[in-house]
């Protein structure tokens, strides 16, 4: 089996790869105030969970949009299974063509999703993934990786309400019964997830209109399954998107 790890802003999942495929899964909180021994324990204790022991990994393949966290959750899978994972970045081969200004500046998270969508779907695409940011990557008709946006994530957003006003309360999300909300909380939940899906929507749009073909919608990332339901458009939700990716990136570079 082989240990793929996301190392995301607000969480880190963990899932057991069986070739391209989830076999477990398991999410845990980002925090930079642990050291890499509390999250071998954590970890191990996740794993357990599923009846995982650290020894049946051949390897480790991760992805991090924090170099912290790449740094302590690399020496906690040292410590429970005694390889060093590999990580998504420069100098390891994911076959993604990069055209941007400054490929570099690619996060790990988006070339491996956008890798684990053109194993399972045909370009060209637009990957939209709803975690502490919201972001939609562009993929063209010859699978290269093309450019994108990048907004506030939802909760991001509604947390931000919050703190920075005197008279907003800190809600739940949620998908309130109208867009017109009756009172504060819903009409904070109808701004923030119903807001999120017109801006998804409004997006899309725009990028299909710079892309040639018909274009392939694809959802990813822990809000998803709130906000997509809302758009107007047909987008395919994808909750394995940067494991498959991070299980291909894996083979690509062991046979090199």
């Amino acid at each position: 089996m082989l240990l793929a790890v996301d190392i995301g802003n607000t969480h880190i999942v963990i899932a057991a790869m069986r070739g391209s495929a989830v076999h477990y899964k398991a999410r845990l909180a980002t925090d930079k105030l642990k050291t890499e021994y509390e999250y071998a324990v954590s970890i191990k204790a996740l794993l357990g969970l599923g009846g995982i022991e650290p020894e049946d990994f051949e390897g480790c393949c991760l992805s991090s949009v924090s170099p912290v966290m790449t740094e302590k959750i690399t020496g906690a899978v040292r410590l429970l299974t005694g390889k060093v994972p590999m990580t998504v970045g420069a100098g390891l081969k994911t076959g993604l063509n990069i055209r941007i200004d400054n490929p570099a500046e690619c996060g790990a998270d988006l070339v491996t999703a956008a890798v684990g969508a053109l194993k399972c779907f045909k370009p060209p695409m637009i990957i939209i993934d709803l975690g502490t940011a919201t972001t939609l990557s562009a993929i063209d008709k010859n699978g290269a990786f093309v450019g994108g946006a990048i907004a506030p994530g939802v909760i991001t957003s509604v947390d931000a309400l919050s703190e920075k006003t005197a008279l907003l309360p800190s809600v739940g999300l949620g998908v309130p019964a109208s867009a017109i909300g009756k009172n504060t909380a819903d009409c904070m939940r109808s701004g923030s997830v119903l807001g999120a899906a017109g801006m998804i929507d409004g997006l899309v749009d725009r990028m299909c209109a710079e892309l040639e073909g018909s274009v392939t919608l694809v959802a990813t990332g822990g809000l998803s399954h709130v906000v997509i339901p809302n758009c107007t458009h047909k987008i395919t939700i994808c909750d394995d998107l940067i494991f498959e990716g991070l299980a291909a990136i894996y083979e690509k570079n062991l046979r090199k």
